[in-house]
């Protein structure tokens, strides 16, 4: 599934990284805790939705190799957190959508879990 239908499914709005809604990910991983990130994802065609607008999240997904991050419920990250994104080239988006219902919507669209890529 490419950003750009994750952006369709869950109303998203892209804060950066528009030139890269054509990319493919295989799969979502709707977390808040990071070390759970660091510990469980081995794939770099991950998207990440997270509650989680601090600088760690981009270190965190920057270190696995994640290019993709939706916030969830209306969360916004500062303007340092989108300039090391765009650093990183890591798209970022959010949705008004609580955490549990853009990934049910995800899944429900196709987007695989964790589980079923290991």
């Amino acid at each position: 599934m490419n950003i750009h239908k994750v952006k369709q499914i869950i109303d998203a709005e892209i804060i950066c990284g528009e030139e890269l809604l054509g990319m493919e990910v295989k799969m979502g991983c709707g977390c808040d805790l990071m070390s759970h990130v660091l510990a469980h994802i081995e794939h770099e065609s991950t998207l990440l939705l997270t509650g989680l607008t601090t600088p760690q999240v981009i270190y965190t997904t920057d270190a696995v190799d994640i290019k993709a991050i939706c916030f969830v419920r209306g969360k916004r990250p500062d303007d340092d957190v989108v300039k090391l994104a765009n650093e990183r080239a890591i798209v970022l988006m959010c949705t008004q959508l609580p955490l549990f219902e853009s990934c049910g919507k995800l899944y429900k669209e196709g987007l695989k879990g964790i589980s079923e890529n290991e």
